[in-house]
């Protein structure tokens, strides 16, 4: 089992960076495909990125390529999302999942997917 808490979110102005972390505590952080979720009050549920155990596969939604990126760092159980150029649009609440696997190298796209969340943490962007 893992657990999962996300920080660094918060209020900046459009065009500015926010750096998510999500750290994990339990056991063989390795073992897990990691993904960033947000969801925006009347909007889906939607996976922002998502990165393979060994952090060789990574994956963005195309309004965030460019300009989001996702690492990780296994030694610290710790995942990333960089947060460059934000937009008004990326204002919601993002959230870090995890989900076991064999795999190296599989990501996973959907919510349905995941086994572990994160409570949260919340991006405002201002215009």
């Amino acid at each position: 089992q893992v657990q999962l808490v996300e920080s660094g979110g918060g209020l900046v102005q459009a065009g500015g960076s926010l750096r998510l972390t999500c750290a994990a505590s339990g056991r063989a952080f390795n073992m897990y495909a990691m993904g960033w979720f947000r969801q925006a009050p009347g909007k889906e549920h939607e996976c922002v990125s998502r990165i393979s155990r060994n952090g060789g596969n990574t994956y963005y939604t195309n309004s965030v390529k460019g300009r989001f990126t996702i690492s990780r760092d296994n030694a610290k159980n710790t995942v990333y999302l960089q947060m460059n150029s934000l937009k008004p649009e990326d204002t919601a609440f993002y959230y870090c999942a995890a989900r076991a696997t064999p795999s190296d190298t599989n990501t996973f796209l959907r919510s349905s997917d995941y086994d572990y969340w994160g409570q949260g943490t919340q991006v405002t962007v201002s215009s």
